[in-house]
């Protein structure tokens, strides 16, 4: 699922890589560790101090508690080692989130396990019955041992989360990663590369009051951007305020150059130039290499406005489908001159880029590689894809219309097929790419609910535009944005008493198999929907939606027929 943003907030972040240039002329007694410069100094200490924040937090120390103590722990300043906290509390917060996620998963998985249990074991006993063939009954019987492993085993794990969820704790964090933390145990990994993990960050949030970020700054000096990192263990205390904090001396820096791609140069220029927050984090690699994120809050989002129609996207595996819809729900030609802009850093080979136009205003971009490429290659052809879209309804001057699709776990269980489409569809990512870019080009964004979206299109208008099915999916998702409803027409009605002739007529109707004709399940499903089709245009669009209408049966009489 896409994540979910305040109203009118929105976070943009730029990655890049530091340098550093100059170093403070002296080390600390107390704080440094062997021959470790200063940087690395400060990142270890913020780090050991988020940990320690964590745990306090499981204690229930309060914010003040953690900020005093740990700058007295740790050598950090106040900012720092409230950073350190803000750091541990979102970890806290994530963690009791996934808590809460994990268990209505599990008890969704073992529903469904239970049902595919006792299934097997009626399927079983009838076969013994029946004496069927020792074969099948072997069978059988080993899918009903099958699936009851699976039952004990998802119950054991339901009862341990919600145990915890009950006790109000979460499972034991490991800092640095559990999995490397199981390699280094299996002699699989050098223990020095988890430590590693466990030390190699420094973050700092921003500060409208300060001009930006006071204890990592970024400014330009006219031709290169450079980054100020403030290495607080390395002030002295110089006496206390009136509330008897302590008062520290101004902290040395680090300072070298930010390299920062071109495309966010611009951006992060206009940010400085009017002096708004931002936030830094600063994350070391093995190799020696500072990686910078940057991260800045953008507040106006604007609200989508259908006066001129929109542009719906269908999301696929392999690509996306469009459709140019008209302020009437109807879907509208694309204008003439109208340039599909085609990326040029691409050309790893013919067709991995291919726009493929259909009439009426549809058109489908297929990218093979998204299917199955590696990682970073995905991530950078669905950023290559979000800007085609994005441009294009730029160029529409129209709002992008989603679906809200959901591939979470619950949803996985033994169908493999299912399972492995769901796990490669890079859905979330699309989503976000084409969210971030839109909001840089000031596009309005919608996401609707993807309900029988592609039944709907199956039925209505695939044949009528003469389009694939995801190009006929992507019009119902722009007119249900637009707040269309979806009525049954004549054609529909016509078609499925045809349908219902043509079964009757050529298969006999007790000899049941799926796609062979009348079997008892589409006779069950034919009977629901001469009830339901004559009443459905009647019906509020909120119901025309729902999982009891007349689409789920129309779609289970499409995969019986076809």
């Amino acid at each position: 699922m896409p994540e979910k943003h305040e109203k009118n907030k929105f976070s943009i972040t730029v990655c890049g890589e530091f340098f550093p240039e100059i170093y403070p002329a002296h080390r600390s007694s107390k704080w440094s560790r062997g021959e470790e410069d200063q940087l690395t100094t400060e990142m270890r200490l913020f780090c050991a101090c988020m940990r320690w924040a964590f745990n306090r937090l499981l204690e229930g120390a309060s914010r003040h508690e953690i900020k005093k103590s740990g700058q007295e722990l740790f050598g950090l300043n106040s900012r720092y080692a409230d950073d350190a906290r803000l750091k541990a509390q979102a970890l806290l917060d994530s963690q009791t989130e996934l808590l809460k996620l994990e268990n209505e998963e599990t008890e969704k998985k073992l529903g469904r396990a239970r049902k595919k249990l006792s299934l097997a074991m009626r399927k079983l006993a009838k076969a013994e019955e029946k004496g069927a063939a020792s074969e099948v009954i072997e069978k059988l019987r080993l899918a009903v041992k099958g699936r009851n492993k699976r039952v004990v085993s998802l119950a054991k794990r339901l009862a341990k989360l919600k145990a915890y969820q009950e006790k109000g704790t979460i499972p034991e964090l490991v800092f640095g990663g559990r999995r490397l933390w199981e390699k280094v145990c299996q002699g699989r990994a050098a223990r020095e590369k988890w430590r590693h993990a466990r030390r190699n960050r420094l973050y700092s949030r921003g500060d409208e009051s300060k001009g930006g970020n006071p204890n990592i700054k970024i400014f330009y000096d006219g031709q290169d951007f450079r980054l100020a990192v403030s290495l607080s263990h390395l002030s002295q205390q110089t006496g206390t305020d009136k509330l008897g904090r302590p008062r520290m001396s101004c902290a040395p820096r680090v300072e070298g150059k930010l390299w920062l791609p071109e495309k966010h140069r611009e951006l992060v220029q206009i940010w400085l130039t009017m002096k708004l927050p931002y936030a830094v984090e600063l994350i070391r690699t093995l190799e020696g290499r500072y990686l910078v994120h940057l991260t800045f809050e953008v507040v106006r989002v604007q609200e989508p406005d259908f006066a001129k129609g929109c542009l719906a996207i269908d999301t696929n595996p392999d690509g996306v489908a469009l459709c140019n819809i008209s302020a009437s729900g109807q879907p509208e030609p694309w204008p003439e001159g109208l340039n599909i802009p085609y990326p040029g850093n691409l050309g790893k080979y013919e067709g991995e880029f291919q726009v493929i136009p259909y009439p009426n205003g549809f058109l489908y971009i297929r990218i093979p590689d998204l299917a199955h490429a590696s990682s970073f290659r995905r991530s950078y052809l669905i950023g290559v894809l979000a800007r085609v879209v994005v441009d294009i309804a730029f160029l529409l001057g129209k709002p992008i219309v989603l679906e809200n699709l959901n591939f979470s776990k619950d949803r996985l269980d033994t169908n493999k097929k299912f399972n492995r489409m769901a796990s490669n569809f890079p859905f979330a990512k699309m989503v976000g790419a084409m969210y971030r870019r839109a909001v840089k080009e000031g596009v309005p964004f919608k996401l609707v609910s993807p309900r029988h979206t592609s039944t709907i299109g199956y039925w209505k208008y695939m044949k009528r535009y003469a389009v694939p099915v995801h190009c006929a999916a992507a019009l119902v998702i722009g007119r249900r944005a637009m707040g269309f409803r979806e009525r049954v027409t004549i054609e529909l009605r016509q078609l499925v008493s045809q349908i219902k002739q043509n079964l009757t007529r050529k298969v006999n109707p007790d000899r049941p198999g799926e796609g062979k004709g009348m079997t008892r399940g589409v006779r069950a499903c034919l009977r629901r929907l001469e009830e339901r089709l004559p009443v459905h245009n009647g019906l509020a669009q909120s119901e025309q939606e729902a999982y009891n209408s007349v689409w789920p049966d129309l779609k289970l009489l499409a995969l019986s027929v076809r």
